[in-house]
């Protein structure tokens, strides 16, 4: 057997991505679908890799639609390029709705996660990958390589990806990014839900690389030294508030720059009520959570 496709499903929801899984257009024989229910996404996946049959895992997200040709092109990648691992963006859906759909504009925007906004866009092949550019709503790979890397880290959801990739590549496994093999992924629904969600980015991002025993790198801290700006700005503008306020003004700038930016590339103006308001959720959402991260991991 080729796949084997894994999903892990969380209790309470609809495993939206099974009806596109079971139909599509690759020989029946040679894919299995398995769906693993339970509150942790990184044991469901771990779970379903052990049942599988396929010489290639395909972990795919619950909440999400796939085009019939996918494992064709992921078939067809495998047999031209030397890869054990291989991803590619999760896009906005088109049927998602306003809030969902704007922030999806934003975080396909370098202003908005920077190097990781590949992860939702169709940016260039990359066949050097990096951690930066892959996620666990898509990706495939091979058995073999998953049970020599034994498989996600069950404490770090919802960072286990990212970890993952960065231990695969470090013990010298190759990851592609291929813009043809994506998948359309839910965006949150809400301003709560997107501002958990990047709470638990910054979070576990902290969790990550405490657990490699890597330092945080400077990119990721600039959420949380803004924030520490923005708490310093009142006693600084006593000294000088036109220096001090430069930082703040910039920002502003590039927020509208990028938001009206995103709007015309995506041809929808409507997004810009809300453009502006979502890029500052997603840095300063990520921000408090890399501090909280931080401040949890001295006590411990």
């Amino acid at each position: 057997m080729r796949f084997s496709i894994i999903i892990p499903l969380a209790p309470e929801r609809k495993c939206e991505v099974k009806e596109s899984a079971e139909n599509l257009d690759f020989n029946k024989k040679e894919y299995e679908v398995i769906i693993i229910s339970g509150k942790n996404p990184s044991l469901n996946r771990n779970t379903g890799a052990e049942k599988a049959r396929g010489e290639i895992l395909c972990f795919l997200d619950d909440d999400a639609k796939i085009e019939k040709n996918i494992l064709k092109k992921a078939d067809e990648f495998f047999k031209k390029h030397d890869a054990d691992i291989l991803g590619g963006p999760q896009l906005t859906p088109r049927d998602d709705k306003y809030f969902a759909k704007t922030s999806g504009y934003a975080m396909a925007d370098f202003f908005g996660t920077s190097f990781m906004s590949n992860r939702y866009k169709k940016g260039k092949l990359n066949l050097e990958a990096s951690e930066n550019d892959l996620t666990s709503a898509i990706c495939f790979v091979k058995k073999d390589v998953f049970e020599k890397l034994k498989g996600f880290n069950l404490d770090l959801f919802p960072g286990e990806d990212p970890e993952f990739f960065y231990r695969a590549k470090k013990e010298g496994y190759k990851i592609a990014y291929y813009p043809e093999v994506f998948i359309y992924h839910r965006r949150r629904p809400n301003i709560q839900g997107l501002m958990k969600q990047f709470f638990n980015y910054g979070l576990t991002r902290v969790k990550k690389e405490r657990a490699l025993g890597n330092k945080i790198n400077l990119l990721y801290l600039l959420p949380s030294l803004f924030i520490i700006y923005l708490i310093l700005l009142l006693p600084l503008s006593l000294i000088s508030a036109g220096l001090f306020l430069i930082p703040l003004q910039i920002y502003i700038i590039l927020v509208l720059f990028s938001s009206v930016k995103q709007a015309i590339k995506f041809r929808d103006l409507e997004a810009l009520i809300i453009l502006p308001f979502i890029y500052p959720l997603i840095h300063l959402s990520y921000g408090i959570g890399l501090i909280k991260g931080l401040m949890k991991s001295k006590k411990a």
